[in-house]
């Protein structure tokens, strides 16, 4: 179904302003979905991968309302008391959710970037490990929170996330993504969970 809203569109005596409503609906016409403000790069980092640039996204007012109003929407019926943002972009959109949403925002840094006690957890990468920290008393026992990042792949990392919100007694109410690639099968790494994606690509 087609859906398109004109605050200027007015009614006399149940006739519709005819050059409004064409207005309203050439703007309509007009509006760019968020998948249109992601650039694809083929063959990056190497040949044969379709890279999704996000960054065309951020950089674009209207796209980056685009995802951050449609990361809102995926938790207009969520309870929880944070968010949670790993580096970095899911600082990026973690904390214009959570500001919009009047909830606290907890960062997951690189080994080494934070100041206080922290926990870690490591996770595989294609070569090699990775670790991520937080803070051990960023998240207190039974507190609900929901993780936001920019990219699901194959799910490592938000594992590792997961797994350093349970450590520290928090529950995991949901986990939103702008972006997944569904080739890559990330939601294997993460069943049980809620996981939603504004985006999905079927491949990799």
């Amino acid at each position: 179904m087609f859906l398109f809203s004109c605050p200027d569109l007015t009614v006399h005596r149940g006739k519709v302003d005819n050059y409004k409503l064409a207005t309203a609906f050439s703007e309509a016409r007009d509006m760019k979905d968020l998948k249109d403000y992601v650039t694809a790069i083929p063959d990056f980092p190497k040949k044969g991968i379709m890279f999704r640039d996000i960054t065309t996204v951020i950089e674009d007012p209207e796209g980056f309302r685009l995802a951050v109003d449609g990361l809102i929407a995926l938790l207009k019926d969520s309870d929880f008391d944070l968010i949670l943002g790993s580096e970095s972009r899911g600082f990026v959109f973690g904390a214009p959710v959570a500001y919009a949403m009047g909830k606290g925002l907890v960062l997951v840094r690189k080994k080494g970037k934070l100041p206080r006690k922290t926990i870690s957890e490591s996770y595989e990468l294609e070569y090699g490990q990775a670790t991520l920290e937080m803070h051990a008393d960023s998240i207190r026992k039974g507190q609900k929170v929901v993780i936001i990042d920019d990219l699901i792949a194959t799910g490592g990392t938000t594992g590792a996330v997961v797994k350093m919100i349970e450590r520290l007694g928090g529950e995991v109410v949901k986990i939103c993504f702008v972006m997944e690639l569904a080739g890559l099968r990330g939601r294997d790494a993460l069943k049980g969970y809620n996981v939603e994606s504004l985006i999905i690509y079927e491949g990799k």
